[in-house]
């Protein structure tokens, strides 16, 4: 690693979905910028070679192969990071699914359970236990990759915004509620350029990882220490 001052240095951090896209341009970055990664997926090979690519550069990070919404392995995902690492820092939701664009009247309790278990209750599972141990320490970072249709329903399925608004809400709420403990809960909302044309007109694009890699070392780390409850929208 290089002798520039890194933005990281000593931090823990927990990046669900490293896997790939933006998780992986996370991960990545945040172990070029001192940080000792956790790096979370489902899928053991590619989050294994996301691993060795970020050790190979001179970085630290190790894989915890974790099915998020289920609450015992995210409760030994966050043990993983204390047991390795002394203590956690940073927690960084990421791990999410899309759909099939399904709108409300062809909407099955199947594919709305599954959308609201992955993206939300996922994210409910992971502060919840990030949160024992910040609450102990008085410090913490969450941080939440929300979406454009967090905000604004008028594109993707009912299942996928009504997830993306869902992660919003508990996003403010636990910034607010734990703002006096030392803990910042941000999230990121990532959108096309074309997010401002007449519903339904388009398909959303495959999202710039680098720029919400930027976004979310900049939330996640010091420099950042006055922002909180704040959703950040990442265009691309």
């Amino acid at each position: 690693m290089s002798n520039v001052v890194q933005q990281l240095a000593n931090k823990v951090a927990i990046v669900t979905g490293a896997g790939s896209g933006k998780g992986q341009a996370i991960a990545e970055l945040f172990a070029k910028e001192g940080a000792k990664v956790v790096a979370v997926d489902s899928n053991a090979a590619t989050l294994n070679t996301v691993v060795s690519g970020i050790t190979d550069a001179g970085g630290t990070a190790i894989a915890a192969v974790t099915d998020v919404t289920k609450d015992a392995d995210v409760t030994a995902m966050v043990q993983r990071a204390v047991d390795q690492f002394g203590h956690l820092d940073i927690l960084v939701n990421n791990a999410g699914m899309l759909d099939k664009l399904a709108p409300t009247d062809t909407l099955t309790n199947e594919l709305w359970d599954r959308v609201m278990t992955v993206n939300t209750t996922s994210v409910m599972l992971a502060t919840r236990e990030a949160l024992k141990r910040f609450t102990a320490q008085d410090s913490g970072v969450i941080l939440n990759i929300a979406a454009v249709e967090g905000d604004t329903s008028d594109r993707a399925s009912a299942a996928y915004a009504a997830s993306k608004h869902a992660v919003v809400g508990l996003t403010k709420n636990t910034a607010f509620m734990y703002q006096n403990a030392g803990i910042r809960t941000n999230a990121i909302a990532p959108g096309s350029k074309d997010a401002d044309a007449p519903a339904g007109l388009v398909m959303p694009t495959t999202p710039d990882g680098n720029k919400i890699a930027q976004t979310a070392l900049f939330l996640c780390s010091d420099a950042a220490s006055y922002v909180n409850g704040v959703v950040v929208p990442v265009k691309f």
